[in-house]
């Protein structure tokens, strides 16, 4: 055992390995790497308010840290059963994630995992050196607060008839649930879509459409797929992007969004345009100067 440990160890990073133990070998040959200390949490103020009202109503004071999104890059292996023990272990630990995205990467055996959850620094530098003791991961990358650049894909099916009919077809299909009624038995009010002629329609297709179409490129994206009274919008940007569109065509009638959930990638400093910029800065200096 000792010795297939030791050819683990020095087997290289971007050799292709069959199992899990080559990143548990990885993580043992790195292990004397000093870790910087846990974040500290501070305790709440224990003031009489707050000990009266945890003993009278169980209610103590809520902290005063601040919940943030982080953002986590988990390099693992590729194999079966890795996203269970990823999520696992951040279910138990009591977190929400809000995007998990998971692809292959240029490396045979390797996948990069970019997750997204909120919670407080300390408890999530806790959670992240738990994830990246597990086995099949290689290392778990925090790049909160770094210089990175985010991207994700939506498509959205966005109703042509106008918030009227969208509205009144919603409310068709709530009241026909609640009620068991079938179509036909449903009183069908003017602005259903079945009572618009057709030359209405063809008006109200095209003047949304060409509205929709200018609102979606203005963001950088495009009008995907156009049915008879929808069409589906595509647009590949930052989440917070992703989020304002959305805000804008609510009132178009969204009908179905898929979101694909957010990818991230740090950039690289250009040192060499920095020392040139910084040397045309003395330069600029150096000339205001009088002679002499």
């Amino acid at each position: 055992m000792l010795g297939l440990r030791s050819k683990a160890v020095l087997a290289p990073l971007g050799a292709r390995s069959k199992s899990s133990i080559a990143a548990l070998a990885y993580k043992a040959l790195h292990k004397n790497t000093k870790r910087p200390p846990l974040p500290k949490i501070e305790s709440p103020d224990w003031t009489m308010n707050a000990a009266i009202s945890s003993i009278l109503y169980e209610t103590p004071e809520p902290r005063r840290e601040t919940r943030q999104s982080h953002v986590f890059q988990c390099l693992v292996q590729d194999e079966p059963g890795v996203l269970a023990l990823v999520s696992n272990t951040l279910a138990a630990r009591g977190f929400n994630i809000d995007s998990l995205v998971v692809a292959n990467t240029e490396v045979a055996d390797l996948s990069r995992m970019t997750v997204v959850l909120k919670g407080q620094p300390g408890v999530i530098e806790q959670a992240r050196r738990q994830i990246e003791d597990l086995v099949p991961v290689w290392a778990v990358l925090d790049y909160t607060g770094a210089p990175m650049i985010t991207r994700e894909l939506l498509l959205a099916k966005v109703s042509l008839l106008g918030p009227e009919y969208f509205e009144e077809l919603v409310s068709h299909h709530r009241h026909a649930q609640q009620n068991k009624l079938a179509h036909h038995d449903f009183k069908i009010k003017d602005y259903h879509p079945n009572n618009i002629a057709h030359s209405e329609a063809l008006r109200h297709k095209y003047e949304h459409l060409s509205a929709i179409k200018r609102l979606v490129e203005h963001y950088g994206g495009k009008v995907a797929d156009v049915s008879d009274r929808n069409c589906v919008v595509e647009l590949c940007a930052p989440p917070e992007e992703v989020t304002k569109l959305l805000h804008h065509l609510k009132p178009f009638g969204v009908l179905e969004i898929a979101r694909t959930g957010m990818s991230a990638m740090t950039t690289t400093p250009l040192d060499r345009v920095q020392d040139d910029v910084a040397e045309d800065i003395i330069h600029e200096e150096l000339g205001d100067l009088p002679p002499g």
